[in-house]
């Protein structure tokens, strides 16, 4: 039997306060867990991991509580709203556990596995129905031997204006960790807008994704 790994970046995962905290303390957010019980007042109990020195006051909209902390790391935890759009959760819904979630300049950075290839695009599909930039970052398939199955992508699915939108992404780290630039950065070097630059973004992906399917 094989299976797929994938990590997705929500680049813009609006009120969440681990991407909240990574974006202010400017480090990266580490070994979050979520409690898997409603607490009687509706709320989610999540905790995470930032570096000992790292500030995390102000970096989110709820009350951040130091937990414990040595020399190398902090623990912290807060609570949110049960009814608050989380990703990890709109990833389960899908039924498919996740695996690990970190953050980093604000970005959430969330990993999986599953047994079908349909079922990251389907999860991809599910995230940005409710946020924007929302990206594969990383896709590999587990093997039961060292043969292989190659992907054959033909660039042209891709329109000119897309190419030069992701080549552009591409070279002013858009996709580096840490990102050498944001969204609005690479809008401005094109001349667009955000959203367009987004939009463009996630059509490109989708046509990769599909190539990849073979749809």
């Amino acid at each position: 039997m094989t299976g797929f790994r994938a990590t997705v970046v929500i680049r813009d995962p609006d009120g969440c306060p681990v991407a909240d905290v990574s974006a202010h303390a400017e480090e990266p957010v580490d070994s979050v867990s979520r409690s898997s019980q409603v607490t009687a007042d509706g709320t989610v109990v999540e905790e995470f991991g930032v570096a000992a020195d790292a500030a995390v006051d102000g970096g989110a909209e709820v009350d951040i509580t130091p937990v414990q902390s040595n020399d190398r790391e902090a623990i912290y935890r807060f609570e949110r709203d049960e009814a608050a759009d989380c990703a990890c959760e709109i990833v389960e819904t899908t039924g498919t556990p996740v695996s690990s979630v970190r953050a980093q300049d604000g970005a959430l950075l969330v990993s999986f596995r599953t047994l079908e290839l349909a079922a990251v695009a389907e999860i991809v599909d599910e995230l940005r129905a409710y946020f924007d930039g929302v990206l594969v970052e990383e896709l590999s398939q587990d093997h039961e031997d060292i043969s292989a199955d190659p992907v054959v992508v033909d660039r042209d699915e891709l329109t000119a204006r897309q190419r030069e939108i992701v080549g552009t992404a591409h070279e002013m780290g858009y996709f580096d960790y840490p990102k050498g630039a944001n969204a609005t950065d690479v809008a401005e070097e094109l001349g667009v807008a955000r959203s367009t630059f987004t939009e463009h973004l996630a059509a490109a992906q989708t046509k990769l994704m599909d190539a990849i399917l073979e749809k």
